[in-house]
């Protein structure tokens, strides 16, 4: 398998893409983050940002305070990942009607 396969999994799964977006407009604490991206579970999130820090594109800030306090935040690599994925975000957002389209027309011919 190719190296930059599994990156490209890394940033465009469900999550990645969802966390990077979030990132991409601040910091956030994990609940909050949480929050954001809506309908990610504690694991999944959790495993997604180990991920994305592994790869370089995530800063886990931990401070030594009562009670911790970790805050998220995107690296310059991070940056740079999110705003190509969130481009792509945002056409689909744009071409869903076109995407429906054809779908419509593939399943009709397939009738």
């Amino acid at each position: 398998m190719c190296p930059s396969r599994l990156i490209l999994e890394h940033v465009t799964s469900r999550w990645g893409v969802l966390v990077l977006a979030a990132l991409l407009e601040r910091s956030y604490r994990f609940s909050e983050l949480r929050r954001a991206v809506g309908g990610v579970s504690e694991k999944m999130l959790a495993q997604t940002l180990r991920t994305l820090e592994r790869d370089g594109f995530v800063h886990r800030d931990a401070q030594p305070v009562i009670p911790p306090r970790v805050d998220y935040t995107l690296t310059p690599l991070g940056i740079e990942a999110a705003e190509q994925v969130w481009a792509l975000a945002r056409w689909t957002e744009r071409r869903v009607d076109a995407v429906r389209a054809a779908r419509e027309a593939y399943d009709g011919a397939r009738t």
